[in-house]
């Protein structure tokens, strides 16, 4: 990464698609009714609240796609699984995500 980068925080471009075609779980951090209005297709709900609870049925190797309606609660999701260990992802919003996904 180049010193600019560095500074001002730019990473690499995520390619989310080809995570998910690598065998990536997309998991959405919103509450169940928040859910249940709408979601990345084949995506897991794990509301944010229960996140830690659960963590246990996945591999810490296992790319994790975290998403949720903006990206706050998925970004902070992110910080605390990275701290344990796992190879995590903030998606931000589920809606933006689903987006990158169907791009080609």
């Amino acid at each position: 990464m180049s010193f600019l980068a560095r500074i001002f925080g730019l990473k690499p471009k995520v390619n989310y698609k080809e995570l998910v075609e690598q065998g990536a779980i997309i998991i959405d951090v919103r509450t169940l009714a928040e859910f249940s209005s709408g979601h990345i297709k084949k995506s897991k709900n794990i509301p944010l609240e229960s996140l830690q609870n659960k963590m246990s049925r996945f591999k810490k190797d296992t790319p994790i796609i975290l998403c949720c309606a903006t990206g706050m609660r998925s970004g902070a999701a992110r910080r605390s699984l990275k701290a344990q260990g796992f190879n995590v992802y903030n998606g931000g919003g589920w809606m933006t995500l689903n987006r990158k996904l169907q791009q080609a």
